[in-house]
């Protein structure tokens, strides 16, 4: 969601990333590995063939403000009358229609109107949003690839794409949904920052450490929690009950001064290997150092050292296997993609100089 303009579309066994010509020749499309990238101005050729033909893949998924694909001519109902196949997935932050569909928003925004917003946050602060995680990329992006999914299942009984409308209110929303069927069972009836999952207990909660790093609990079995108190040097006889309300900031100001007497590591030492449901707050400089990840080859590094999640979830028989190339810079398969389409380099050329394609070249550093 964050590159407005941008279309991902899957010719035949090809994925390509169409985006607007870029104002540097070496920028980087950071979610794109593993594709190749051609950079087409739209807007300077509406309607036009070229245009159209670029735009008839298998799937085809717009990220654009309102109504702009009809304004260019290649909106869902021309592009399925050329390809009747065509799945057109439109992911939007407010959906195509309702009194919003046509305004701006960002994540927090879109989650601020799904209502999980007003559940996130400490007790007496304001909400907060995680980053914009929750509504572009789960909401929105996930959400979206489910939608394609289910369609091109669907394809293989009728035949037939359809237009998939993913907002991202109605993507975050639906996946709350269990705040939602959850409220009658006590889960959500305190204030924000009061319940046992918003920070409200004193056993699912972070604590800070002697060095500065924190460690993350979660311990909200009996059996674990009573690990828990085995770790940290107590006896349950002599607390409050686990689900004393009440008691829970006293508990919890009792178990940041507890942990934060020993270092990350050591804690580590203490809980690893128990069901306490403590581990390290790992920080992205230590994650793929951290040896259960390095068993399981979670991270994997490109040809230019940097560190990225490998795909998940992991297929036993298909397994993905990520590029390990950089990401490609904007527009850097433009001339290669356009070869293949037929057309010739005098094309292409003009094509540039009217600057409908933006094309980026790497030069050799001598």
């Amino acid at each position: 969601a964050p590159l407005c303009g941008m279309i991902l579309a899957d010719f035949g066994a090809r994925v390509v990333r169409v985006d607007r010509p870029s104002p540097s020749a070496l920028t980087t499309d950071v979610q794109g590995r593993g594709k190749r990238s051609l950079a087409l101005d739209l807007k300077r050729a509406p309607g036009d063939p070229f245009s159209s033909k670029m735009c008839v893949p298998a799937v085809l998924i717009e990220i654009t403000g309102h109504s702009v694909m009809e304004k260019l001519g290649l909106g869902p109902e021309v592009l399925l009358q050329e390809n009747p196949r065509l799945i057109y997935a439109r992911l939007t932050g407010f959906g195509q229609t309702g009194r919003y569909a046509k305004s701006a928003g960002h994540d927090i925004n879109y989650l601020a109107l799904s209502g999980v917003l007003s559940k996130l946050g400490r007790k007496d602060e304001n909400p907060y949003a995680p980053i914009n995680l929750l509504a572009d990329f789960a909401g929105g992006g996930v959400m979206c690839a489910l939608g394609i999914v289910t369609a091109l299942y669907e394809r293989n009984r009728s035949g037939k794409g359809q237009i998939i409308d993913a907002s991202m209110v109605e993507g975050v929303a639906y996946l709350s949904s269990f705040l939602w069927k959850s409220q009658n069972l006590g889960l959500w009836n305190r204030p924000r920052g009061e319940n046992l999952l918003d920070s409200g207990a004193p056993y699912y909660e972070t604590y800070k450490t002697s060095d500065g790093k924190f460690m993350a609990v979660g311990a909200i079995e009996p059996q674990f929690y009573e690990q828990l108190i085995k770790g940290l040097g107590l006896d349950s006889d002599k607390l409050p009950s686990q689900l004393s309300f009440s008691d829970w900031p006293e508990m919890k100001k009792k178990f940041a001064s507890i942990f934060a007497q020993k270092t990350q590591a050591e804690w580590c030492s203490i809980f690893d290997g128990t069901d306490a449901c403590v581990t390290p707050v790992l920080s992205f400089d230590d994650v793929a150092s951290h040896q259960h990840n390095k068993q399981r080859s979670s991270f994997i590094k490109n040809d230019q050292e940097e560190i990225s999640p490998r795909p998940a979830p992991l297929l036993s028989r298909t397994p993905a296997v990520p590029s390990l190339k950089r990401d490609p810079f904007i527009g850097e398969h433009t001339e290669e993609i356009l070869l293949e389409y037929g057309f010739t380099k005098q094309e292409i050329s003009k094509l540039y100089s009217d600057k409908v394609v933006g094309i980026s070249k790497l030069k050799a550093n001598l």
